[in-house]
């Protein structure tokens, strides 16, 4: 029951050997209108009206010393991971964020470079980190082991925190529309209502999850700086 149950985040499209599931994750960019990028219409200025509200609040998170245009990472990072939490909301179309595949990659990928940039230009100030101020000393040793490992495992919290939360919408929707089949006509139209309220959660949960990670990433990336 298990194994069927999961069975629908299982890639299943597959021709030479390629997962042609996967081109999801960037076929978005197919349906974008040629005119989006030159003539202003409602789209582009909702699009230029969150990009610039992100912009404003990363360059508060990541500080005055932070590097001009870093704040366009995360900003793309944000949109990049609310498409595809979108795009798995439709019928027969694959979820990759409910993939460490994705969310592990993209995490890691991330946190590896925050590491490298801040033992290489900040060593001082990583080693300073890893010791809140006002630590006893016999405390230190601990701080040390304490925070080394809250930042070896960052980059894995952020994968499962984004996996776990886009699992856990689509199997309960999942569970619902199996138990319907057998229901009598009033039930089932209670279900369906219950089904269309849980799928706005969903949508809500797809735009909280893309901003949490994104505003973890800055955050991890301010403390490097």
């Amino acid at each position: 029951m298990m194994n069927n149950l999961f069975s629908i985040f299982d890639p299943s499209t597959n021709l030479f050997n390629f997962p042609f599931n996967w081109i999801s994750t960037f076929i978005g960019l197919l349906f974008i209108p040629f005119s989006f990028w030159f003539f202003p219409n409602r789209h582009y200025l909702l699009w230029n009206f969150i990009s610039n509200k992100l912009h404003n609040e990363f360059k508060t998170l990541l500080g005055p010393n932070s590097i001009n245009g870093s704040t366009f990472i995360f900003i793309s990072l944000f949109f990049f991971i609310l498409f595809n939490n979108f795009l798995g909301l439709f019928p027969y179309i694959f979820t990759s964020t409910s993939h460490l595949n994705m969310s592990l990659s993209l995490s890691l990928t991330l946190w590896l470079s925050f590491m490298i940039y801040g033992w290489l230009n900040n060593t001082q100030h990583m080693f300073i980190h890893m010791i809140p101020q006002g630590t006893p000393t016999i405390l230190m040793p601990f701080m040390v082991m304490i925070e080394t490992i809250s930042n070896i495992i960052r980059p894995g919290t952020l994968a499962v925190r984004l996996t776990a939360n886009m699992i856990a919408g689509h199997l309960l929707l999942t569970l619902l529309s199996n138990t319907g089949i057998n229901m009598p006509n009033y039930l089932l139209i209670i279900l369906i209502i219950i089904q269309i309220l849980l799928l706005i959660l969903e949508s809500a949960v797809a735009i909280i999850q893309s901003y949490v990670i994104s505003i973890l990433s800055t955050l991890y990336s301010s403390e490097v700086n």
